[in-house]
């Protein structure tokens, strides 16, 4: 996993991952272990290690992007009392890599409905990539679990001089598509049940459960994360250039 690799680069080893691909492969955690979490729906898995198996948990931005891989490993870091270095270069270098997609997605405009709990760690990625991210739905806000992410959301959008998106729990989505339409975003991210209905309108989606199955963790597959998003901007942008959208909309 890139995640051991980068951790391993700062002389901190891996005991083992949750969950396991077998269950052989599962690690033993003992008190006073230190765990920290990959993704944000894992929140009640890390409750139950520090609960049970008093674990200390290691209150983290999620790796997820170059920013927050970096913020990932630093805290890991700096939880067990070991410097890390480098990390400011090889953040520098996946943004380099990104170039080309951080340009088809500077200055858009994007709006979560909310599906998979992983809406406040990529809206934190888009803004640092340029985007404007206009609210974030999301099924459920584990405050305590995501305390660091959110403080991060917080910080990227005073750095990069956007507003804070407002984050909806449990949206309403009558409502959100009231919204959706007032607003009309450049692209929303949602479940596939609104997917076609929003097209329909004219307005371009992706398909949020593509982020759940999909390696969008660590540094080298940032890039990964931008394809998925940027790709019906894309496609949609070819058909443009071809006069289907034209035709497209007259049948609507």
């Amino acid at each position: 996993m890139d995640l051991s690799v980068e951790l391993g680069k700062q002389g901190i080893s891996v005991r083992g991952w949750l969950p396991a691909p077998r269950y052989g492969e599962l690690p033993a955690i003992e008190a006073g272990d230190f765990v920290c979490g990959v993704n944000p729906f894992l929140g009640r898995t890390a409750s139950t290690l520090v609960r049970r198996r008093k674990a200390q948990l290691i209150n983290a931005p999620f790796p997820i992007g170059p920013d927050g891989t970096r913020a990932w490993v630093e805290a890991i870091g700096a939880a067990l009392g070991v410097p890390v270095s480098g990390l400011a270069e090889r953040e520098a270098q996946a943004w380099a890599n990104l170039a080309d997609y951080r340009a088809l997605i500077e200055g858009k405009t994007v709006f979560f409905m909310g599906d998979n709990l992983l809406e406040v760690s990529l809206a934190r990625f888009l803004i640092r990539c340029g985007a404007i991210v206009q609210e974030i739905g999301i099924p459920y806000l584990d405050q305590r679990y995501q305390a660091a992410e959110l403080a991060f959301l917080e910080r990227t959008c005073t750095e990069m001089g956007a507003p804070v998106p407002k984050i909806v729990e449990k949206p309403d989505n009558y409502h959100q598509i009231q919204r959706i339409e007032a607003q009309r975003p450049d692209l929303v991210i949602t479940g596939m049940a609104h997917a076609n209905p929003l097209e329909a309108r004219g307005i371009d989606t992706k398909w949020s459960v593509e982020f759940t199955f999909a390696q969008i963790h660590g540094f080298g597959n940032s890039r990964q994360i931008l394809e998925l998003i940027t790709r019906p901007l894309r496609r949609n942008g070819a058909l443009k250039s071809l006069g289907w959208d034209r035709l497209v909309r007259v049948s609507d």
